[in-house]
C-alpha cells in the first residue's frame, strides 16, 4: 500500500487529504533529523603552525565545522595496543586511584640537577609536595653536582622524604643528554632500587600546577608530547638517520614521548635505562648524535616495548602556539616556556 495517494479532482487538480499531510511533514522532520551533522565539509584554511616550522606543505586543511566540537567531546581513553591514555579527571582515572588507594606505596620522583639548573629545585619540591601523589609515601632523589644548592631545606610533609645523591662534576655537562640514562641506571641499581616501587623521572625545571595521582601508576608509564599530540605521524621528529640506534623506520611508531616526565616499576624502568644508556654510547663510539638526543632514544625503546600507561600532555604541558588544548594543566615545563618568551615573560617567570 503506498504512504501516499494523491487524487486528481473533477478540475485535474491534486488533492492531498490532511492526514496524508501531516504524515509527510513527519517523514520529512524524521530524514532531517537523521542527516543533521552530516552535511557536506565547509572548506575552512586551519593550519596548523608545526607544519610551518617543519617546512610541510600540508599545513592548510579542510575542515568539517559540524564535526569539531564532536572531536573535543570524544577524547581517546585507551591506545590501540588497550593500554589506558589518562586524563586526570575522567572516571578511569578515578577507578585507578581508587585500585591503589588501600595500597601502601611508595614511589620515588627522581630529578637531575647541575650547573644553573639549581634555581628551580625549590619551585620543584615546594610544587610536588603539594600535587605529586598527595598524602602517599614519596621519596625524592636529587642527583646534583652541587648539594648546598638544596639549601634551606624544604618542609616535607609526613611518608615524604628527600635523598641527594652527589654525582661528580665531569667535562661535558652541557651535554647532560647524553649521561642522564646512565645516571639514572646507577641511581636504580644503588639505591632506588631497594628502596621504592615505582620510580618517576621528571625535569627539574618544571612545576606541578594541579593534582598528579595514582592513575599515573603503571608497569611502563609514558607521557604524550604536547606540540605533537593528535598531529600527523610524519610530523614526529623521530630519528631518521639510519647509522643511528635511535633510528626509526617509516611504518614504526604511534605517538611521540616527551622526556620530561616517564616512568614505571623500578624494575622496568633499569631495563629502559640500561637500553638507552647501551644505545647512547653505541652511536657516540660511532661519532653518531641522534636529533633528540636522549627524548630520541626513549622514543625508539617505546616503540619496541610499548608503554603500559599513557599519560596525557595534561602531565607536560607548556605555554605554545603548538601545545595541545588540555582541560587542566598539571605539570607544567618552565624550561620551555622561558625558551619560547620574551625578556619581560621570562623575569615574570623567574627564568
Amino acid at each position: 500500500m503506498a504512504l501516499f495517494t494523491f487524487c486528481k479532482t473533477p478540475t485535474g487538480a491534486v488533492r492531498v487529504t490532511r492526514l496524508q499531510l501531516v504524515l509527510y511533514c513527519f517523514l520529512l522532520s524524521l530524514i532531517i533529523y537523521f542527516l543533521h551533522g552530516r552535511k557536506a565539509s565547509v572548506g575552512v584554511e586551519s593550519p596548523h603552525p608545526i607544519f610551518h616550522a617543519l617546512g610541510m606543505d600540508r599545513g592548510r586543511v579542510k575542515t568539517d565545522k559540524t564535526g569539531v566540537r564532536a572531536a573535543v567531546q570524544q577524547t581517546p581513553l585507551e591506545t590501540p595496543w588497550g593500554a589506558p591514555l589518562v586524563w586526570g579527571d575522567t572516571r578511569n582515572s578515578a577507578w585507578r586511584r581508587a585500585k591503589f588507594a588501600q595500597r601502601e606505596i611508595r614511589t620515588g620522583l627522581l630529578a637531575i640537577v647541575v650547573g644553573t639548573y639549581a634555581k628551580f629545585i625549590h619551585r620543584f619540591l615546594s610544587s610536588a609536595e603539594t600535587y605529586f601523589l598527595p598524602g602517599k609515601m614519596v621519596t625524592y632523589y636529587i642527583l646534583t653536582d652541587n648539594p648546598r644548592s638544596l639549601d634551606p631545606p624544604i618542609q616535607l610533609g609526613p611518608g615524604r622524604q628527600l635523598k641527594v645523591i652527589p654525582v661528580a662534576e665531569l667535562p661535558g655537562w652541557n651535554r647532560l643528554a647524553h649521561r642522564r640514562m646512565d645516571l639514572l641506571t646507577e641511581a636504580i641499581r644503588n639505591p632506588i632500587g631497594s628502596e621504592v616501587v615505582y620510580i618517576f623521572c621528571a625535569d627539574i625545571d618544571q612545576e606541578f600546577m594541579a593534582p598528579v595521582g595514582e592513575e599515573i601508576l603503571g608497569n611502563l608509564v609514558a607521557t604524550l608530547h604536547p606540540e605533537l599530540y593528535g598531529m600527523p605521524r610524519n610530523a614526529f621528529p623521530y630519528e631518521i638517520e639510519e647509522s643511528s640506534s635511535a633510528c626509526v623506520q617509516e611504518d614504526e611508531g604511534d605517538y611521540y614521548y616527551t622526556s620530561e616526565l616517564y616512568g614505571g616499576l623500578v624494575s622496568e624502568m633499569y631495563k629502559l635505562s640500561r637500553a638507552c644508556s647501551l644505545l647512547i654510547l653505541q652511536d657516540r663510539a660511532n661519532g653518531v648524535t641522534a636529533r633528540g638526543l636522549e627524548e630520541s632514544y626513549l622514543n625508539r625503546y617505546l616503540i619496541n616495548n610499548r608503554p603500559t600507561c599513557v599519560l596525557s600532555p595534561e602531565y607536560s604541558w607548556w605555554d605554545s602556539a603548538l601545545s595541545a588544548d588540555v582541560p587542566v594543566q598539571r605539570l607544567v615545563s618552565l624550561g620551555r616556556q622561558c625558551e619560547a618568551e620574551g625578556k619581560q615573560k621570562r623575569k615574570e617567570h623567574r627564568c
